[in-house]
């Protein structure tokens, strides 16, 4: 529309802005705003169009950064106290290339403090809420970008994952999450630079958003060591699935993860639903070994490599998740280490014997209905008290250990009338064919109401209770850069 003039850069962003202040006081998505300079390139944008001159993919698109990423001139926090007054020089290469591709950056969206689970709240801006109910967690880490794309605050928002971060909340706020493969695009701010364990994707309202960000950010860099030189517009256009011809295998729980059981019925119900779009479906065994304890030490070890410095200055500024995760990795031997690395090769070579049969695997995204963001962490499903504050988000995070790209994929709802995710799981590297399948899935579901997406109620929103910034300890201290516009609904 903007290519053809239907809609100008200015009116996008004029709308996003209306709906940002109007939806985003109940939801807490968006935290710092640069409006006035997003007008300004959106201005710019304009003027390209009217010239005739070559525009990119993402030309014109107000932009909502997680702030894990690094923004210039605009306040990037980590959801820390220790970074609340951070206003990086630069942009980190996401967003640059997202930028370069025409995106104009207009705010960040909300974490949990360093990205440490999967309950976007932190001391510095609060939590945000569920788009169906407010008064529920949206998920995390990039609960904040699937927040503001379910309330149609933005366009486009980006995402990442270690545990599940990118397909967690896309399940909860009934949106798409896509981890692709390591090394598809770039992620240049994680420290340990040949872990695969933690990458950076797309998220978007639907598989086709999700594909148009990865096409504009995919491809080398020698910021993240891991990847490799590919064509990114390959992605644009999801390749074309014939749902008829695919093997499907699907697991409740991956042999070794705690599900809900009403996650359970709904997820039987949902398969039975839909296993007449496929040539094979069928229920199958998992045994991925130790995964568990080999998630434990490998996401130890990215915690201790990113957390030491800011732990040995000042523990107590730290929130509990991480610190927890920096003390459980202090604790560990070179001994851990390697055992760790040599379990998550067995894990993938397990991995692998499933598809010799199957072309795609499928599963629940989460264990459990979206729950009050005041619970920092589900505590206990069925009655099984989890280990820590992450064992919950097992069913993604088994998947991590494999390496495979893996997709969320809004599918009606669950048993509490809440969005339900289906984890849609791709063979070895093969991110095309998962995207495709996905693509191919989503359009079949759009015609059978108990798997369609859902979409939010946004009128009938009320204010959280209690208030959605009442853990906020203090006000950030924002940089003169980036007061512009109105900074956020948590301030």
């Amino acid at each position: 529309m903007i290519g053809s003039k239907e809609i100008s850069p200015v009116e996008l962003l004029d709308a996003c802005i209306a709906q940002i202040e109007r939806v985003n006081p109940f939801l807490n998505a968006v935290t710092a705003t640069c409006f006035d300079r997003a007008r300004d390139e959106a201005r710019a944008a304009e003027r390209a169009v009217l010239d005739g001159q070559p525009l990119g993919l993402l030309h014109g698109l107000p932009l909502g950064v997680k702030d894990l990423e690094a923004t210039a001139g605009l306040l990037t926090t980590y959801g820390s106290p220790l970074y609340r007054d951070n206003v990086p020089a630069e942009d980190n290469v996401l967003v640059a290339r997202l930028r370069a591709a025409g995106a104009i950056v207009a705010g960040k969206t909300n974490i949990p403090e360093m990205g440490a689970g999967a309950n976007s709240r932190n001391d510095v801006w609060g939590a945000t809420g569920n788009p169906f109910n407010p008064n529920l967690n949206a998920g995390g880490s990039s609960g904040g970008s699937a927040a503001a794309l379910a309330a149609d605050l933005l366009p486009v928002c980006t995402g990442s994952d270690t545990g599940g971060s990118l397909r967690i909340p896309a399940a909860k706020c009934g949106v798409v999450g896509f981890r692709p493969s390591p090394g598809v695009v770039p992620s240049s701010r994680k420290l340990l630079g040949w872990t695969p364990i933690s990458v950076v994707g797309p998220m978007g309202r639907t598989v086709a958003d999700a594909c148009l960000q990865l096409a504009a950010s995919a491809g080398v860099s020698a910021g993240d060591p891991l990847t490799y030189p590919l064509d990114p517009l390959s992605f644009l256009t999801p390749a074309a699935v014939d749902l008829g011809s695919l093997r499907v295998a699907y697991t409740e729980d991956f042999g070794c993860c705690d599900v809900d059981d009403g996650i359970r019925r709904t997820f039987r119900e949902k398969i039975d639903a839909m296993r007449h779009l496929f040539r094979t479906c069928d229920a199958i065994d998992v045994d991925l070994g130790e995964a568990h304890r080999c998630f434990d030490v490998l996401r130890a070890e990215s915690f201790v490599a990113g957390m030491r410095d800011a732990y040995e200055r000042d523990p107590s500024q730290l929130g509990p998740n991480t610190r927890a995760n920096f003390e459980m990795g202090a604790r560990m031997s070179l001994l851990d280490s390697a055992w760790a690395q040599a379990e998550q090769t067995r894990i993938l070579q397990r991995f692998q014997q499933l598809y010799r049969d199957y072309d795609v695997i499928l599963s629940p995204t989460t264990p459990v209905s979206p729950f009050p963001w005041t619970s920092l962490y589900a505590e206990s499903i069925n009655g099984v008290r989890q280990e820590n504050y992450y064992r919950w988000l097992s069913l993604t995070y088994v998947v991590t250990l494999a390496t495979h790209p893996a997709l969320s994929l809004p599918c009606g709802r669950d048993h509490q009338g809440m969005p339900f995710g289906l984890q849609v799981v791709g063979g070895f590297r093969k991110d095309h064919e998962t995207l495709g399948i996905s693509h191919a899935m989503e359009q079949a579901f759009a015609a059978i109401p108990s798997l369609r997406r859902p979409l939010p109620d946004l009128d009938a929103l009320k204010p959280a209770e209690p208030a959605l910034t009442s853990i906020v300890t203090a006000p950030p201290v924002l940089d003169a850069k980036v007061k512009q516009g109105r900074e956020a609904s948590a301030v």
